[in-house]
């Protein structure tokens, strides 16, 4: 009787410590979050249909992770490289020098593409301004992800020229200032 007192004490014991050990150890996978995407060429030289529905993925396109603080400094940049399927997935510290990073004001961007031909960025899923990480897409356990919008380059024969649709305004100089008209 006395040892099967001793049995339950001992298993007892046991069971307290790990439970009070496995609170205070922290799970690795919760100090992570996880961003992904994918990034498509979209070739406008097609009809309507293949021009939808057409797009091939790229690999070994680079994309851009910058997580800002508060005071609009840069704390965290790292950047990943598409698979064959056009797919990346990003492994981010939630802790940078100690402090949890503000994951609002990280932002994805597209930075380059392997591709002779389809190397002109689209702001298609942001991929040129900056796609803005808000809400996870997926939350798992301890699983937390960040699903961003496709992202598209194109063919420069797609490349839309930037014009500021000023006919017949008045002449600027380079600073945006008027001239006073044409000369």
């Amino acid at each position: 009787m006395a040892n099967a007192i001793t049995l339950m004490s001992i298993a007892m014991l046991v069971c307290c410590t790990n439970n009070i050990l496995a609170s205070a150890w922290n799970d690795p996978a919760e100090e992570v979050i996880h961003v992904g995407g994918k990034v498509m060429c979209q070739d406008c030289s097609q009809g309507w249909k293949e021009w939808i529905k057409g797009n091939k993925p790229i690999k070994g396109a680079k994309v851009s992770l910058t997580c800002w603080d508060k005071r609009n400094r840069a704390v965290y940049y790292t950047s990943d490289t598409t698979d064959v399927l056009g797919l990346y997935d990003m492994t981010v510290d939630k802790y940078v020098n100690g402090k949890e990073l503000d994951v609002k004001g990280c932002y994805l961007r597209l930075v380059s593409s392997p591709d002779d031909v389809c190397n002109i960025l689209t702001d298609f899923g942001g991929g040129k301004s900056g796609f803005k990480l808000s809400n996870p897409t997926s939350i798992y356990r301890s699983l937390i992800k960040y699903e961003a919008d496709t992202f598209y380059y194109t063919t420069p024969m797609c490349d839309m020229p930037e014009t500021d649709n000023s006919y017949g305004s008045e002449a600027k100089d380079p600073r945006g200032q008027r001239q006073g008209g044409y000369y």
